[in-house]
């Protein structure tokens, strides 16, 4: 979040570098936590390079698996240890590999503008074995 400086008001918002070097130790973590956990990557502004002040850092997470609605795994993933405000998406495997086959608009973008922290996704095909 945004630092106020001790001698200052003025609030400083972290460089895309530190926010992005912040990201490569939540995720390290992260994968130490949950052995579910296949994929970490970003989209968005911070992946566009086009971050600014009040930009936040947009996740996808890809799992195994999870039985519960989409819209409830992300309580699962706390980050507030990252520097900005985030938005986290949480596919299973089986949804991500639906969704990249249904082409639309959200896929379309998330194989243009995604960048894979780890598994060996591929940045372009962002395939998940």
């Amino acid at each position: 979040m945004p630092v106020t400086s001790t001698t200052s008001s003025v609030k400083h918002w972290p460089s895309s570098e530190a926010v992005l070097d912040a990201l490569n130790a939540w995720g390290a973590a992260a994968a130490r936590r949950r052995d579910d956990l296949l994929a970490l990557g970003y989209f968005g502004s911070y992946a566009r390079g086009d971050a600014g002040v009040g930009s936040d850092l947009d996740l996808i997470l890809i799992v195994t698996s999870d039985r519960r609605p989409s819209m409830e795994r992300a309580v699962d993933w706390r980050t507030d240890s990252l520097p900005v405000p985030t938005d986290l998406i949480v596919y299973t495997k089986d949804e991500w590999r639906r969704l990249q086959a249904g082409g639309g608009r959200f896929a379309r973008t998330l194989r243009e503008e995604a960048r894979w922290l780890w598994n060996n996704v591929p940045s372009r095909a962002a395939k998940v074995t």
